[in-house]
């Protein structure tokens, strides 16, 4: 599962605020539908592709395939091997990334107009016939490998997996995207294709562009570059099951400080009532030194250096969520304090003050997340993804500025459940028995 502390980075980019975006909505003459906005002031091109399906569309049996297979992609295509794909890149001053989540992959590129249609042949060929031969898998696999045998070590990866694993069980949420070290090294070549066949295909596809071209060589560029995918690719999975309860889960684990993640069922973005739970979690466990949990968990007590909470809305489940570290004398007493204030903010919502500063903040904040071609295309690719119209661009801060304080009292007594709220602790905590 996306690490808490990615997903905290990544939210920033999934709500954005008012801005002065001109989006452009268009249908290729191929049927591929994408966004885009104009900026002809500098030669350049950021281009954002996005496939729904993501590492969930792992076999049973073969976790980790979509990840190494993504891993793959850029490790020579068509009659270019690793070396000479990467050559070809840098003679183009294009960049391309790749990049395996759980409810999709990601595919960034950015290209100079002089070059682009030259860095979309090969952006093109790394898509749709990779090589994938053997010393490559063999290479790419033994860095996924080195990735699962130091996240053993690693108590931030330990405690994600541990709460991943009491929330979704069986369902591909609940285990690692990069597979285990018995599943990854099992994978073949054969498993590696099956799920580049099964991941990319038009009926989970989402693209947007920002830059140095028009409408119309945008719809040429993505007939060519993406026209001749299939039309369906492998089936979803069904929603996952919540099923962690209330409780407090101990790893022990050799180190000066514990780490703990706590949460539990959060709220799906489409909810109606989304907008005034991300304002609450903004007061409550947000990025500000002034949240709630920041005030009574750092300020008054020295518990911890940093606390923060995030909603995390996925494609088949969602959290709400947060994290802290302390010293194994002391995380007994950040749970308890953390355990109250979830308490009370189901019970008691928050002032009007508080309300009126976060909305202050965060329409504030809005127009900053557009600052550049590559974060705009990002955005407007996300937006796509949960069903947001290119209005919300504009709409979004008059969203913000509507919530009441009414809104928000209903909504913190319906999505803070302190009677399900569970911590997975890893660490050597003091005074703190796990009762899972």
């Amino acid at each position: 599962m996306i690490r808490l502390l990615l997903t905290l980075c990544f939210l920033a980019a999934a709500v954005p605020a008012r801005a002065a975006v001109d989006i452009q909505t268009l249908t290729t003459p191929g049927g591929i539908d994408a966004w885009l906005v104009e900026e002809h002031t500098i030669p350049f091109t950021a281009l954002e592709i996005r496939f729904k399906g993501g590492t969930v569309l792992d076999p049973p049996g073969k976790r980790g395939v979509v990840n190494l297979m993504t891993g793959l992609l850029e490790e020579g295509a068509g009659d270019l091997d690793s070396r000479g794909f990467s050559e070809a890149r840098e003679s183009l001053a294009a960049s391309f990334s790749y990049r395996a989540h759980d409810d999709d992959i990601a595919i960034s590129a950015r290209f100079l107009t002089e070059n682009r249609d030259a860095a979309v042949a090969l952006l093109k060929s790394s898509i749709m016939q990779p090589n994938f031969d053997q010393p490559d898998i063999d290479r790419v696999r033994e860095q996924v490998l080195s990735s699962i045998r130091s996240d053993r070590t690693d108590p931030g990866a330990i405690a994600n997996q541990t709460f991943d694993r009491l929330a979704w069980g069986d369902h591909p949420y609940g285990s690692s995207s990069d597979g285990t070290e018995d599943s990854v090294t099992a994978l073949t070549r054969d498993d590696i294709v099956a799920a580049h066949e099964n991941a990319f295909a038009r009926d989970r596809l989402y693209v947007s562009a920002v830059g140095d071209i028009t409408a119309e060589e945008l719809a040429a560029l993505l007939d060519e570059l993406l026209g001749d995918l299939p039309a369906t690719g492998a089936p979803l999975p069904p929603k996952a099951e919540m099923m962690l309860g209330k409780g407090i889960t101990v790893v022990p684990f050799d180190t000066t400080q514990s780490l703990a993640l706590f949460g539990h069922q959060g709220i799906e973005r489409d909810d109606p009532d989304y907008i005034p739970a991300y304002i609450l979690n903004e007061v409550f466990g947000g990025d500000g030194q002034s949240s709630r949990l920041m005030t009574e968990v750092r300020e008054k007590r020295g518990l911890t250096y940093g606390i923060g909470t995030v909603l995390l809305p996925m494609d088949y489940g969602e959290l709400i969520m947060g994290q802290v570290r302390s010293d194994n004398a002391k995380i007994a007493e950040a749970v308890r304090i953390i355990t109250d204030e979830w308490a009370s903010i189901a019970r008691n919502g928050i002032t009007e003050e508080e309300l009126n500063d976060a909305k202050t903040y965060l329409t504030g904040a809005y127009a900053l997340r557009f600052d550049g071609n590559a974060p705009i295309a990002r955005i407007m690719v996300g937006m796509q993804m949960i069903g947001l119209p290119p209005s919300y661009v504009t709409d979004r801060n008059d969203q913000v500025m509507a919530v009441t304080l009414a809104d928000i009292r209903r909504v913190a007594e319906r999505i803070y459940q302190p009677d399900k709220l569970h911590f997975v602790v890893v660490g050597q905590p003091e005074g703190l028995d796990g009762t899972n």
